[in-house]
């Protein structure tokens, strides 16, 4: 069987989307899958590759097909997958998003050569993520997305709550629940304790909370700044690391910082990578991400597996947090501003209180190892596969 994974960028300074789609796809490979990787090429191609390939264990086992520029998305999407189609192999083309030219060009080419193909919004149609540039996608839908969509063989949401808002948008395919994970021997061996706060010796003899993620109105940073300054009043050697790309929101977040005099006790650290990011997680009081709207974070899993306490918002969509006593979900979504503050850092204070947090954290490490592992995830994901080639066969007898 042959898997054609379709993203716009391979990029990690994207998002979460390119990584997870570098890991599932090695993590297929592993399995025997025939395994794709049809993109458009970034300006850090060649590097984003080399860097997957020493730090995602099989990730040499996919192939690349990375397309020069948006000028040959048509033309490129178009005569790979036809050549694929003609080789006789059973081929299922995993599109990973919804509005990016080359995500629409690979749906038609799909429909064009009669191939399967599976779509991972990866959170693009949740509510929330709609009512950005509302008028714009409400367009796009009656111009012929909606038509694509309703094309794919089946969905792949990431959690039951993304199945749900999938269902609502009238798509009554199979929706197929795959959720992200991690894989263990890209953590282990964990760096050693101390190993981030020497980097930072600001640091040094303090707790921290760690925020880890792209600097974006909809990951909540604004609602920690403000919730940090709170807690900080009561915990006098506090400090607080964001960590992430800014994409719009760091000029906001400084400025509640500003205000509130606390620009001592937090530190920008821009984007971390492989152990350097795992370091960070070690070494924190606890892992926060207080977001609008999610689709599944890499960043919790990763925190977890490494042994944080997680403190997130319900709009995560991750209750298995709470349920296995790895942390605190907050429903931030449905409070007013004030009051959502005041949760966040009562809970934040909670956990702080209860350090070291020996079973919240021995918790994550056990919730991740038995259900969010990418070895397991790809067995699964093929099982899927195999049940949408039977689908797709039987509509078009």
């Amino acid at each position: 069987m042959r898997i054609v994974h379709v993203i716009g960028s391979l990029d990690p300074a994207c998002g979460g989307p390119p990584m997870v789609v570098a890991r599932l796809a090695a993590a297929q490979a592993h399995l025997g899958m025939d395994v794709r990787i049809l993109t458009l090429a970034c300006r850090v191609q060649d590097q984003v590759e080399k860097s997957y390939q020493q730090s995602i264990p099989h990730f040499r086992q996919i192939t690349i097909h990375a397309l020069p520029g948006q000028a040959m998305i048509g033309r490129g999407v178009s005569q790979t997958l036809s050549a694929f189609a003609r080789d006789g192999m059973p081929t299922i083309v995993h599109i990973h998003g919804v509005w990016e030219p080359i995500l629409r060009q690979a749906m038609f080419a799909a429909r064009k050569t009669n191939t399967p193909y599976i779509i991972a919004p990866h959170g693009m149609l949740h509510p929330w993520s709609l009512s950005q540039s509302k008028w714009k996608k409400k367009l796009a839908l009656a111009l012929g997305y909606r038509k694509l969509l309703k094309g794919a063989t089946a969905f792949h949401a990431l959690n039951a709550d993304e199945a749900k808002h999938i269902r609502g948008l009238g798509m009554y395919q199979a929706c197929h629940v795959l959720p992200n994970g991690v894989f263990l021997n890209e953590i282990e061996p964990l760096p050693a304790p101390g190993s981030f706060i020497t980097q930072l010796p600001d640091l040094a003899g303090k707790p921290y909370i760690l925020f880890l993620s792209r600097l974006h109105y909809k990951k909540g940073l604004d609602r920690l700044a403000k919730a940090f300054a709170i807690v900080a009043r009561k915990v006098e050697h506090l400090h607080l690391v964001v960590a992430g790309p800014d994409d719009g929101d760091q000029q906001r977040f400084e400025q509640i910082i500003e205000k509130n005099d606390l620009t001592s006790r937090v530190h920008l650290v821009g984007a971390l990578w492989d152990k350097t990011k795992y370091a960070a997680m070690l070494d924190a009081a606890c892992f926060c991400l207080p977001s609008r709207q999610e689709g599944f974070s890499v960043a919790i899993t990763e925190a977890m597996a490494v042994g944080v306490p997680v403190v997130i918002s319900k709009a995560c969509c991750f209750d298995e947090v709470a349920n296995a006593g790895a942390g605190y979900v907050v429903d931030l979504n449905d409070a007013k501003p004030d009051q959502s503050t005041q949760m966040l850092a009562d809970v934040l204070q909670r956990v702080l209180d209860s350090q070291p947090n020996a079973r919240m954290r021995q918790a994550g490490r056990q919730l991740i190892r038995q259900r969010y592992t990418w070895p397991a995830i790809a067995a699964q994901s093929q099982q899927y596969y195999q049940l949408m080639l039977g689908d797709h066969h039987a509509q078009h007898a």
